[in-house]
């Protein structure tokens, strides 16, 4: 083999042999792109203060809003809150324009046959107020026996006190400010119905008459009213999400932190 030829041959090998190596170099990695958090749409009415409302920036606040962003930070997903009248909010989560609903949905037998719902996310007590002349204490069907108690017809309160309070006289109204009317000229003896509607009623002027005998007894124990995250039956998945995130925010105390700014009384 000639010299020409042999130098030719060394220079191909040493040639093969560089891109191989350049072939097996690791590869710098660049800068990876942070992972893009999943999105849930959420729709809210926005009509419904303390628990959602739009204020004077037209953006949605409440006490559903916070809590709703501090489960999806536990949840590490993005929520897009959708504002949506209350008129259709079912039907427009079966027609996928969103992917769950927070906005003080009720947890009602008619409504868990059409959408599933997460646990309760809040419930409101039910309480006896009176004439600040009466004490409070036991409020139980023999305390209360012989009393005239209002209360708001066509309401589980009603239901409640008909089935319980028998030797009561159980006074229906259409609405609680008739019956606080006449619990504060004296014509009825007590009101019973949720607290948050009882407590907005102490705070006024003319609630300054009246106080908390005492809350709904133990036993017989009354049934409150829930409320808990709408979602598709088929989201099972989701549905777990939500549960394990509303169990946190109970347990770590972030609750209790943003129920304080909006209820001076425990709704869980």
């Amino acid at each position: 083999m000639s010299a020409s030829i042999l130098m030719f041959t060394r220079r191909l090998a040493l040639l093969a042999s560089v891109l191989i190596g350049l072939g097996s170099a690791p590869v710098l990695a660049q800068d990876a792109a942070p992972a893009q958090k999943p999105t849930i749409r959420i729709a809210i009415e926005g009509a419904y203060p303390p628990f959602n409302f739009i204020d004077a920036n037209n953006e949605l606040q409440g006490f559903e809003v916070e809590l709703l962003k501090s489960l999806c930070d536990v949840m590490k997903v993005q929520c897009e809150l959708v504002q949506h009248e209350w008129d259709g909010i079912i039907k427009g989560l079966l027609t996928r324009e969103y992917d769950a609903i927070m906005s003080s949905l009720e947890i009602t037998e008619r409504r868990q046959k059409r959408i599933a719902f997460s646990d309760p996310y809040y419930r409101i007590p039910a309480v006896f107020i009176g004439p600040k002349a009466t004490a409070p204490g036991p409020v139980t069907p023999a305390a209360m026996a012989g009393k005239k108690i209002g209360t708001i017809e066509r309401t589980d309160h009603e239901t409640y006190l008909k089935t319980f309070y028998k030797d009561s006289q159980v006074v229906l109204f259409a609405k609680a400010e008739e019956a606080n009317l006449d619990l504060l000229v004296g014509r009825i003896d007590a009101v019973f119905a949720d607290e948050l509607l009882l407590s907005k009623f102490l705070k006024s002027r003319e609630g300054a008459c009246c106080h908390i005998l005492g809350d709904a007894p133990a036993e017989p124990a009354y049934k409150r009213e829930s409320y808990g995250i709408g979602l598709r039956k088929e989201d099972e998945s989701l549905r777990r999400q939500f549960n394990r995130a509303i169990a946190q925010v109970k347990a770590d105390g972030t609750y209790d932190r943003i129920r304080t700014e909006y209820f001076p009384f425990d709704i869980k």
